[in-house]
């Protein structure tokens, strides 16, 4: 087994909302089909499914799923999970934290073999998770997302 990377990926966005609305919009496969995925497999609870799935995503027509199961779901605090294939799954956390006005979330994910692969992949990941603290920022503020902002 590879060394693992001491690196990891950190985004972090404030939103004007409470932590119970952030924590219920990332805890449901259909808000994150509304805003970052097609075809998302949640069970917000220890050992659910966290299955992410993209379909003609973006202007690179992205399509990849990525499987996974939750590790920790604390409302309105903390939600954890695992994806990856098996032998080279990473962690994933959302962070909660209110802050005067709304929640400030902290998006952060570890666990990246020290290979060439886990260099590509956290690259990726870090680009992918920053887009993903954006898009959730727009999504519940303004209820604008990607679709919608392309079809304008």
């Amino acid at each position: 087994m590879p060394e693992m990377f001491d690196q990891r990926v950190e985004q972090q966005t404030l939103i004007y909302a409470a932590p119970e609305k952030v924590y219920d919009t990332i805890t449901s496969a259909a808000e994150w089909d509304s805003f970052f995925t097609t075809g998302m497999k949640l069970e917000p609870k220890p050992d659910g499914i966290c299955s992410f799935a993209w379909k003609n995503w973006g202007p690179s027509k992205y399509t990849h799923v990525v499987p996974g199961a939750v590790v920790e779901a604390i409302r309105p605090e903390r939600f954890v999970f695992k994806w990856g294939q098996p032998g080279s799954e990473s962690t994933v956390s959302f962070v909660l934290d209110a802050v005067d006005g709304g929640t400030l979330v902290i998006c952060t994910e570890e666990g990246y073999p020290d290979t060439p692969e886990g260099r590509k992949a956290i690259m990726e990941c870090a680009c992918g998770w920053g887009e993903a603290v954006t898009l959730l920022k727009f999504y519940i503020e303004h209820r604008l997302t990607y679709r919608t902002a392309a079809s304008d």
